[in-house]
């Protein structure tokens, strides 16, 4: 991949469907604010040996351990001040990287132990992504998740419908994937639909095609967090052709986004590298793929650095880049008129401009 290619992707309007807000802080605001608030357990207290601490942690080929750092993260986001804090730092840090549309998630039962209320997290929540993303031409939505390992799953997605005009446009469940099946979850998953609402689930990372079954035909979701696992339905036939199983064919055939995260799948020994990473494959083959960060932090990434590394892997150009950003705006639970607009009158015209610079810049170059 050319430095030109990699300043482009830069410049470029960018979208994310599955990035975490615990999993997204700076360095720095997890001293500051363990400084402030009396928190003492953190590994170290030198910004640039935490920021390798998370990164070192979540390189442990295991999703289980991958999201054992999250304990000193999630330590630091339990006051309004300090949620209020880190969702304006999470939309100012994506703006900055040229992210026009986002959809974080978090799980707010998480951030009870000083005593806030559930609508009292949310509310701090949506307080900092509103200002942080004031003027910067981002537009931040939130995801609610329920602890899959938990029993609150029906209070999350009632708590999430109740903000559903506030910035929230969906429900999730999260953690710890095996041994934890959707369906324990159906009342929650139930009510959603019921409400008409959207939800999208954690399925298909460290669980194969059972879980992402369940979430589909069980639960009703509508996007699949990860789903890198559907490749365990597709197999490789003697003349060089994919053959598609049933669950991988529906999932194509129905249009099902895939919020695929390559970086955090090779954290968490899903794949090898990121040129092992299916996301290739899953692109050819036309299924909706959708590129995510999933935890900037602790993989030590960005949208940008998504896209640079997946050029780099699979020999991706503009195009292909904007391609991708089309699709997830599309898979993205905005309204519709929303949506048409971020891919109209943003994405489009932007990376009309950035082909013409190109053009320009090969011409004058011949």
């Amino acid at each position: 991949m050319s430095d030109a290619l990699d300043r482009l992707i830069e410049r470029a309007p960018k979208a994310v469907l599955h990035d975490h807000l615990d999993g997204g802080l700076r360095p720095a605001t997890v001293i500051e604010l363990a400084n402030e608030f009396g928190y003492r357990d953190l590994p170290t207290t030198d910004v640039d040996d935490l920021r390798r601490w998370f990164n070192r942690g979540a390189k442990r080929n295991d999703l289980v351990l991958y999201l054992e750092t999250f304990a000193h993260t999630v330590a630091v986001m339990q006051h309004r001040d300090q949620l209020e804090r880190v969702a304006y730092e999470c939309a100012q840090d994506l703006a900055d990287d040229g992210v026009v549309y986002a959809e974080v998630r978090f799980a707010p039962e998480l951030n009870l132990e000083a005593g806030l209320t559930l609508d009292e997290v949310v509310g701090a929540v949506q307080a900092g992504f509103e200002r942080g993303a004031a003027g910067t031409g981002l537009a931040i939505r939130t995801i609610l998740c329920a602890m899959r390992t938990a029993a609150r799953s029906l209070e999350i997605a009632e708590l999430a419908v109740r903000w559903r005009d506030a910035g929230v446009v969906g429900f999730d469940i999260a953690g710890a994937e095996a041994g934890h099946p959707p369906a324990r979850h159906l009342d929650a998953f139930q009510y959603v639909v019921r409400n008409n609402f959207h939800s999208t689930i954690h399925a298909g990372e460290a669980f194969g095609l059972p879980s992402i079954a369940e979430a589909l035909h069980y639960c009703g979701a509508e996007r699949l967090g990860h789903g890198v696992r559907i490749i365990d339905d597709i197999s490789a036939s003697t003349d060089d052709e994919w053959i598609l199983g049933p669950l991988a064919t529906y999932v194509r055939d129905r249009r099902i986004p895939l919020e695929l995260c390559p970086t955090s799948n090779v954290n968490t020994g899903v794949v090898a590298s990121i040129a092992d990473h299916p996301i290739g494959m899953l692109k050819e083959l036309r299924f909706r793929v959708t590129l995510n960060t999933d935890n900037r932090l602790m993989s030590d990434t960005s949208m940008s650095r998504e896209f640079q590394q997946a050029c780099w892997a699979f020999g991706w150009g503009l195009d292909d880049v904007e391609w991708l950003t089309i699709n997830t705006v599309k898979s993205a639970f905005a309204t519709f008129p929303e949506r048409l607009d971020i891919i109209n009158r943003i994405i489009k015209p932007a990376y009309a401009q950035l082909r013409t610079e190109v053009d320009s810049a090969t011409g004058a170059n011949r």
